[in-house]
C-alpha cells in the first residue's frame, strides 16, 4: 500500500483503519468499539478493550520465547558503566518492584512521581507503575526544586522515586537535597520517598518514609500485571503552558500502544529484534515514547544513553554507540547535531574511525532543523536524515517521511508529510484555510488519532480552552507553518510565548513571573531569540524601580540565578538587559514580537499603536 492510500483510508475510514492496527496488539480483551465521543470533543479510542502496557512491553515477548533477547542497552560514558538487560531479566525486576509498590499501598489510579537520571531504574519504575495501574509522572532531572514542587502539588503523588545523583560533565548533581527542598516547598507531601543508591549508602535514608530502591525490590515477590481499561491513564507528563503553570498531559494505555506500535514500522521502519536509539531523556515525551514504550512494544532493543553528544568524551560519541550496538535508526535533536558539527565540522571523528553502515536513517525532532545543519549531516552520513515534527501533546509524530511505507526524498526545511491519522490544515485567524505556500496556524481536525492527549490532568476546562476553543472542531497546535504545492509541510515556530531551548519547551511567561518577583524590578519582558546552537534561548529585559541600591550588574546576576534556581540551568537565561522603558502599545501591551525582531535582526514594522517610538532606539542601539 502507498503512503497516500494509507493516509486517505485513515482519514475517510478511520475506524476501520485503526481497528486493523489495534489487531496487531495482544489485548487481554480485544476492543469491539473503536471510537466513541462520550461528550463533545472528548474522544475515546478502543474504550471497551482491556490491556496493560507492561504486559505488552514485557510479558508478551517473554511468553513468545524472546526472553533472552536484550531489551535495554545501558551505556553511561559519564560513569563508565555499560549493561545489557534481557526481556526476562527486565520483567523480573519490574514485577518485583511493582510488588514493592503494592506493599506500600500503591495501586490502580494512584500517582507516582519519578525524578531520575538516565539509568535503567527509571525505566523499571515506569513499567512497574504501568504494571499495577499506578499513573506515573516523570519529571526531567534537570528541573529545579520549584518546578518539581509544582508538579508534586498538581499530581498529588503517593510516592516519589529518585536516585542518588545525576551527572553533568564531570560533576555529580545530588538529587536527594533537591527532592527534599521540593517536598518542603510543596503543599502535598508524598508518603513514600524511594531512592536508587548509585553508590552504596550514598544517601542516609533515615527519615520516616525514606526507602532504598533495591532493598524494597529484593524483599518483594514478582506480581502479575493488572488488566486495565484501554482508556485508563498511563501517565501524566507536564509541559510548559503560556500561563507559566505546567500542563499535565494525560495519555491513555490502549490508543497510545496502538499508535506507537504502528509508528515503529510505518515511520521508522523498525521491526522486532532491531536496535533503536532515541538519544533523549526519559523526562521528555521522546523518552517516554521512543526510549521506553515504543521499542519495547515492538520487541526491539532500546539504547539508554547517559551522556552528551560532545564532551563524553568527544564529538564522536554518537558514532561510537551506533557502531558498538549496531543501531539501525537514531533519533535525536537538531541541537545535538549542531553541537557535533561545531566541534567536528569536517566529520573527522567519524570518517575512518567508526563503521556506521548499520545505520539506515536519522530522525530529528524537538525543534526545526535549519537546512544547513541537515544538509551537513546528510553529506556526512550518506543516509536519509528526516526532520519530523510532533509535540508532547501528540505523543508520536504528526509530520514525517514514512520510511516504512514509502520513503520519499527529504526537503530541507520541511518536516515531511502528514502522518497517517492526522488531518492537518493551515488556517488564518478567522478559520479560513490558507493557500499553499502561505503561512498560518497549524490545526488538526478532530478527532485526533490514537495516542494523543485525552485531556489535561484534572482540568478538562483548560484542555478545551487552550486547544479546542480557537477553531470549532479543530485542535490548535500552537505552531505556525505552511504546505507547499506537493503536500510537504514546513513548521516555522511557535505562535505563543513558549520557546524551544535545545528542543525543550520553556515558557517565557513563567520566566517573566520569576523575574518580576525580584524586588528591584518594576516590569519586565522575556523573549525567545535565535541561538546558533540551541535553536532558541531566552533573554530578559527589565525596567528598574526608582532608588534601587544594587548595581545593574548585581541585579542581572541575581535574576540569572533566580531562573537557574527556580527552573533549572536548562532554561539557559544568560543575558539580562536594563532599559529605561519597555516598548508598548498605547493600551499597555508589551511589543514582544518587535523586541524579538530587533534582537534577531529581522525586518519589522513599527506598530501604529506604539506608545513611544523613541523607546525602540535604545533597543536598536543594544543590538
Amino acid at each position: 500500500m502507498s503512503y497516500l492510500d494509507d493516509y486517505l483510508q485513515s482519514i475517510t475510514n478511520k475506524e476501520h483503519f485503526w481497528k486493523l492496527q489495534a489487531a496487531k496488539l495482544a489485548w487481554t480483551v480485544a476492543p469491539q468499539t473503536i471510537l466513541r465521543e462520550p461528550k463533545t470533543h472528548f474522544y475515546e479510542w478502543f474504550p471497551d478493550g482491556i490491556t496493560n502496557m507492561c504486559d505488552l512491553c514485557l510479558d508478551v515477548h517473554v511468553h513468545q520465547g524472546r526472553g533472552d533477547q536484550t531489551a535495554i542497552i545501558y551505556d553511561s560514558p559519564v560513569t563508565q558503566v555499560k549493561e545489557q538487560i534481557t526481556y526476562s531479566h527486565l520483567l523480573d525486576k519490574v514485577s518485583r518492584f511493582a510488588g514493592a509498590l503494592q506493599i506500600l499501598g500503591i495501586s490502580k489510579g494512584d500517582t507516582v512521581i519519578i525524578y531520575m537520571p538516565m539509568v535503567p531504574e527509571a525505566i523499571i519504575a515506569m513499567l512497574a507503575c504501568a504494571r499495577i495501574g499506578a499513573i506515573h509522572s516523570v519529571v526531567f532531572g534537570g528541573f529545579a526544586p520549584h518546578e518539581l514542587a509544582l508538579r508534586i502539588n498538581d499530581a498529588a503523588p503517593k510516592a516519589i522515586i529518585s536516585a542518588s545523583y545525576g551527572v553533568e560533565g564531570q560533576r555529580k548533581i545530588p538529587y536527594k537535597p533537591l527532592v527534599d527542598r521540593a517536598i518542603e516547598e510543596a503543599s502535598m507531601k508524598p508518603e513514600h520517598r524511594i531512592f536508587f543508591q548509585r553508590e552504596i549508602a550514598y544517601d542516609a535514608l533515615d527519615q520516616a518514609g525514606e526507602l532504598d530502591f533495591y532493598k524494597i525490590l529484593n524483599a518483594s515477590s514478582p506480581v502479575e500485571f493488572v488488566p486495565l481499561p484501554s482508556t485508563h491513564p498511563l501517565y501524566i507528563l507536564y509541559t510548559s503552558g503560556t500561563t507559566g503553570t505546567p500542563k499535565g498531559i494525560v495519555r491513555d494505555i490502549g490508543s497510545y500502544a496502538v499508535a506507537l506500535k504502528y509508528s515503529m514500522s510505518a515511520i521508522y521502519n523498525i521491526h522486532p529484534g532491531d536496535v533503536y536509539w532515541a538519544a533523549s531523556d526519559v523526562g521528555w515525551v521522546v523518552g517516554h515514547s521512543y526510549i521506553v514504550y515504543a521499542p519495547l512494544l515492538q520487541g526491539c532493543t532500546t539504547v539508554l544513553f547517559e551522556g552528551k553528544p560532545v564532551g563524553t568524551p568527544d564529538a564522536g560519541t554518537f558514532w561510537r554507540v551506533v557502531e558498538e550496538y549496531q543501531v539501525k535508526t537514531l533519533f535525536t535533536a537538531p541541537t545535538a547535531i549542531r553541537a557535533i558539527k561545531k566541534e567536528d565540522s569536517k566529520g573527522l571523528l567519524l570518517k575512518g574511525k567508526y563503521d556506521i553502515t548499520c545505520l539506515q536513517s536519522i530522525f530529528l525532532a524537538g525543534e526545526r532543523c535549519d537546512p544547513p545543519t541537515l544538509e551537513w549531516l546528510q553529506q556526512l552520513v550518506h543516509i536519509p536524515v528526516i526532520d519530523h515534527w510532533w509535540q508532547t501533546e501528540s505523543g508520536w509524530p504528526m509530520l514525517s517521511i514514512p520510511m516504512g511505507i514509502e520513503p520519499m526524498a527529504v526537503r530541507p526545511g520541511s518536516a515531511g508529510v502528514p502522518v497517517t491519522g492526522f488531518d492537518i490544515q493551515i488556517f488564518d485567524e478567522d478559520g479560513v484555510m490558507k493557500e499553499n505556500n502561505s503561512e498560518g496556524n497549524v490545526v488538526i481536525r478532530l478527532p485526533l488519532p490514537p495516542g494523543c492527549l485525552t485531556t489535561l490532568w484534572k482540568d478538562d476546562a483548560r484542555y478545551v480552552k487552550e486547544y479546542l476553543s480557537h477553531y470549532e472542531g479543530y485542535y490548535l497546535t500552537g505552531d505556525g507553518g505552511y504546505f507547499d504545492e506537493d503536500g510537504f509541510c514546513y513548521i516555522m515556530g511557535r505562535i505563543d510565548d513558549v520557546i524551544n531551548v535545545s528542543g525543550h519547551r520553556m515558557s517565557t511567561g513563567e520566566m517573566e513571573e520569576i523575574v518580576a518577583a525580584h524586588p528591584a524590578v518594576a516590569e519586565c519582558a522575556v523573549v525567545g531569540v535565535k541561538d546558533a546552537l540551541r535553536g532558541q534561548r531566552p533573554i530578559a529585559f527589565i525596567v528598574l524601580k526608582d532608588g534601587v541600591p544594587e548595581t545593574k550588574e548585581d541585579i542581572a546576576d541575581q535574576i540569572i540565578e533566580l531562573i537557574r534556581n527556580q527552573i533549572g540551568a536548562i532554561a539557559y537565561l544568560k543575558n539580562v538587559y536594563i532599559l529605561q522603558k519597555l516598548p508598548k502599545t498605547r493600551s499597555g501591551k508589551i511589543l514582544r514580537k518587535t523586541i524579538r525582531s530587533i534582537v534577531d535582526h529581522v525586518p519589522y514594522s513599527v506598530p501604529s499603536t506604539i506608545d513611544d517610538i523613541s523607546v525602540l532606539d535604545e533597543l536598536v542601539a543594544l543590538f
